[in-house]
């Protein structure tokens, strides 16, 4: 590859090796666009290539290396959003620049007012340590989570720590324009008890139930809210706020954030199970969330496994999978298992509390239950096979129940090849959503930089 007609090499997230490219023709404006298609974070000039007379101090070596920059810049933050650095050193071996590239990256940032240094003492050689860390007050962002039922909204700083939340029920109306008008009422409310001023804002992230055109912007359709069909939810939030906007699908907003300060940090690979009313996954795969050609990647409550109805759901049914362990599912098997026992049931029981019953010795529960946890672990099992990530996180209101989990994973341990799917719960339980959202947030205003 090469950029004005210079060759350059990369290194790709997901491969710590350098990798050197074919060269080819790529004028300076598409460079920027390049490295965000193709995931890039290092960019560096092949050492060995010669230099063309005049082409560091002409205008366009200098764009250049302002470009680079701030690329180094964002790789930067993106190190510093999982953990501050004692040292340069540290980071240097983290990041994947050189010395000199990290000095300029980290005095850009700092320059702008992004990233502090702290003195934290000596090293053992006997230089002064400068520890780096995110500067919290030099803006902030705001995270949202529009449910079915509810939309939540959090304010945090450039840290992510929450400085306040707020919520509405959308079960009266959930238009789109009452949605944006309840999240620009929120907003406001939580900058005036924060006492934070609005041009602090920088970036906004919405996460929305079902099919979400992340490029475009766009909820292609839902379920969950009525009279929701191709909203440019992005446009709308952008025209209510006048600041850059993020939008995501609502399970996948729960994976970021358990990826980012959850069950799931340190795992490239992984898969987050959301079981509620529906159910649907959130997949990590070499360190990238996996949206798929249609955006459906993830759709797992359409799955057929043993014990689930074969027929092909109708447009506007659950699915095969969602029919059995999603939350009405599960409650009906619970009024078929009493009926078939002869029993009485209980019929305004959650699913949850079904699970409960069961540990309290209730057999027409454990018969619930017991179907329950052995068609997940069907399911699980045979996204293990195709995935092969190191972990599985169950969620939502009805995954996180630890009967649940338990009855699962003894069904799991009969399945050893190639490799025993491993089952844990949500440690950020309902909050995964708006800490998924306050992280995608962050890597909207980094895009600024």
């Amino acid at each position: 590859m090469a950029c004005c007609g210079h060759p350059i090499r990369r290194v790709n997230k997901d491969t710590p090796e350098w990798s050197f490219s074919r060269t080819v023709a790529l004028p300076l404006a598409r460079l920027t666009d390049f490295i965000k298609k193709d995931n890039l974070v290092l960019v560096a000039f092949v050492p060995h290539m010669p230099k063309i007379p005049g082409a560091i101090s002409s205008p366009r070596g200098a764009q250049q290396r302002h470009l680079l920059k701030q690329v180094d810049a964002r790789e930067v933050l993106r190190q510093l959003r999982g953990q501050d650095f004692d040292s340069h050193k540290i980071l240097e071996r983290h990041a994947g620049l050189s010395s000199s590239r990290l000095s300029a990256a980290v005095s850009f940032l700092v320059k702008k007012g992004l990233v502090e240094k702290t003195c934290e003492g000596k090293s053992n050689a006997g230089r002064q340590n400068n520890a780096l860390r995110i500067h919290a007050g030099y803006g902030h962002v705001i995270g949202v989570d529009i449910g079915g039922s509810n939309v939540r909204i959090a304010l945090a700083d450039m840290k992510g720590t929450v400085l306040g939340k707020w919520s509405a029920s959308t079960k009266r109306t959930s238009s789109p324009d009452v949605v944006v008008e309840q999240i620009r009422n929120g907003v406001k409310n939580l900058l005036e008890d924060a006492s934070v001023p609005h041009r602090s804002l920088l970036a906004v992230a919405a996460g929305a139930p079902g099919v979400t055109d992340v490029d475009a912007g766009v909820v292609v359709k839902t379920s969950y809210l009525k009279g929701w069909k191709d909203v440019p939810l992005r446009s709308l939030l952008e025209s209510a706020f006048r600041i850059p906007v993020a939008i995501e699908n609502d399970v996948r907003m729960a994976a970021i954030g358990e990826n980012w300060m959850g069950a799931a940090r340190g795992f490239d690979d992984f898969v987050f199970l959301a079981i509620g009313t529906g159910i649907a996954a959130g997949v990590f795969a070499n360190g990238r969330l996996i949206h798929g050609t249609d955006w459906t990647a993830g759709e797992v409550g359409y799955m057929h496994v043993p014990g689930a109805p074969e027929e092909a759901a109708r447009h506007g049914t659950p699915g095969s999978l969602e029919s059995i362990i999603g939350g009405e599912g599960i409650r009906k098997q619970w009024l078929h298992s009493c009926n078939g026992a002869g029993i009485a049931a209980t019929r305004n029981l959650t699913a949850t509390e079904i699970f409960e019953r069961a540990r309290s010795g209730d057999l027409a529960a454990e018969v619930v239950l017991n179907r329950s946890a052995k068609v997940l672990a069907y399911a699980v099992y045979n996204i293990s096979l195709v995935l092969n990530c190191a972990v599985f996180i169950l969620g939502g209101g009805v995954g996180m129940s630890t009967p649940l989990w338990a009855a699962t994973q003894r069904f799991l341990e009969r399945y050893n090849d190639p490799a025993q799917p491993k089952l844990i719960v949500s440690s950020l339980g309902q909050d995964a959503q708006l800490v998924g959202a306050i992280r995608l947030a962050l890597s909207k205003a980094d895009e600024s930089v």
